[in-house]
């Protein structure tokens, strides 16, 4: 039969080991928790993406109307469409680049149509894209801060000995570019 003194150190060891799994399972299941916000947040910010590009093909389709306008505007956008779809942050960061750049050329086209500028389709469709840029960098935002703790969280102890057991990796953030961080001015 067993003593006291044995009991005793057989009672420890496996509270220890108790608490070492529980520890385990809450630092894992915080690592899930960042990880599905962060792909909600991204989700988000796909919706945003595929709005904005919406406005622009029927900015284009306002624009048509009074001007000529090259046919790779419209597969730009297309193209853009699909690769927001299935993307991740790095397809998502070249879309948004690709989508600014789809803004300006359409809105100096517009520029140099005095009819076009006093279009009331014209000017709801700005301002349009004007709320969807401010929604598109919110969502950024709260994105990248959840990337940011499930990073700190595979960088700092003892959360990165669960991260490494598990082969998580660190998430990637949007990082659009300095120049288009802003949402296009448009004025008519």
């Amino acid at each position: 039969m067993l003593d006291l003194i044995t009991i005793i150190v057989l009672l420890v060891i496996l509270a220890i080991v108790v608490l070492l799994v529980l520890w385990l399972v809450l630092i894992y299941n915080r690592f899930m928790s960042l990880r599905n916000g962060a792909e909600a947040q991204l989700g988000q910010v796909k919706v945003a993406m595929k709005k904005r590009l919406d406005m622009i093909e029927q900015l284009l389709g306002a624009v048509k109307s009074y001007a000529k306008f090259e046919k790779e505007t419209l597969e730009k956008i297309t193209g853009l469409r699909a690769s927001v779809a299935k993307g991740g942050p790095a397809e998502i960061n070249n879309a948004e680049k690709e989508s600014r750049s789809l803004v300006g050329s359409l809105f100096a086209v517009a520029e140099a149509y005095p009819d076009l500028k006093t279009s009331q389709t014209v000017t709801s469709l700005q301002t349009s894209i004007n709320e969807i840029e401010a929604e598109i960098a919110r969502q950024r935002y709260t994105y990248n801060n959840v990337a940011q703790q499930f990073n700190t969280m595979l960088d700092t102890i003892p959360s990165n000995i669960v991260g490494a057991l598990f082969g998580m990796r660190r998430m990637e953030y949007l990082e659009f570019e300095e120049d288009i961080k802003k949402a296009p001015k448009i004025e008519f």
